[in-house]
């Protein structure tokens, strides 16, 4: 009888330690992911830290969080400089950037991006009383202050005769142009627009010069085309219910692009 019951404590034992480790594995596999975001915080209204909170707000911001919700992970995001965050995705440091990114040809060859949810382009902003700069022309031989690695150094550093100067934030480049220290700042119309309205005072405007119209995508690691599908199931379904369109209007004050939406 003794070994009867041993037997049937042993067997017992057995299966509650089973049945222990197969919840176990449901709650784990019931736990969202965690996916790694880098953005460069610097960038309003795309991307900000918040100096009371110190939590990360903006377009980008929202816009990644609504995706997630919808696509079942979690995002946990930190603040990178803009010229790192493709060489944090190629390291395997971060999942997704997403950051006030053009897509460009040149960028495909390291990432893979997402379809646009922004259409964007390059804009001016001059001192308030420079009224010199009416079309791409008359940038020709000034001093343009750039954020490093952005399009908008692309794009300065053809313009002929122009003193490129490089800065590691895009707020630096326009301090120094509130300062007289360049002519003219080259960067994301919107970028720009929120920044002499919030920040600029009446010390700087925008120039009614466009240089270019871009899009923007979120990138993931060149090959990761399960999370790529992921983001791009999670923006058609955020554009379609609704909440996509209630994101654009906070930031920006006006309808998506129906372009967008389509």
């Amino acid at each position: 009888m003794k070994k009867r019951f041993l037997l049937s404590l042993t067997i017992l034992l057995f299966a509650a330690a089973a049945m222990t480790a197969g919840c176990g594995s449901d709650m784990q596999a019931t736990k969202p992911q965690v996916l790694r975001v880098g953005m460069d915080a610097s960038y309003p209204p795309f991307g900000s830290q918040n100096q009371e909170t110190k939590d990360y707000e903006g377009f980008d911001v929202d816009i990644i969080r609504a995706i997630a919700a919808e696509e079942g992970f979690d995002v946990e995001i930190s603040n990178r400089s803009f010229d790192g965050l493709i060489p944090a995705l190629q390291s395997k440091e971060i999942d997704i950037a997403i950051n006030d990114i053009t897509i460009t040809d040149d960028r495909k060859q390291s990432v893979d991006f997402s379809q646009p949810y922004y259409i964007a382009g390059l804009g001016i902003v001059v001192r308030a009383d420079n009224d010199t700069v009416h079309t791409a022309e008359d940038l020709q031989g000034k001093a343009l202050g750039v954020s490093i690695g952005s399009t908008g150094e692309e794009a300065a550093r053809k313009i002929p005769g122009a003193n490129v100067r490089v800065f590691n934030a895009i707020n630096e480049a326009f301090l120094e142009v509130q300062n007289g220290g360049v002519d003219a700042v080259v960067n994301d119309i919107p970028t720009n627009e929120y920044y002499v309205s919030h920040a600029g005072g009446k010390h700087v405007r925008t120039a009614e010069v466009a240089l270019t119209k871009e899009y923007l995508g979120i990138a993931v690691r060149k090959g990761n085309h399960e999370l790529l599908e992921k983001i791009d199931n999670g923006l058609a379904k955020i554009k379609a219910n609704g909440k996509f369109t209630e994101i654009y209007k906070k930031w920006f004050g006006k309808q998506p692009p129906q372009e967008l939406l389509q």
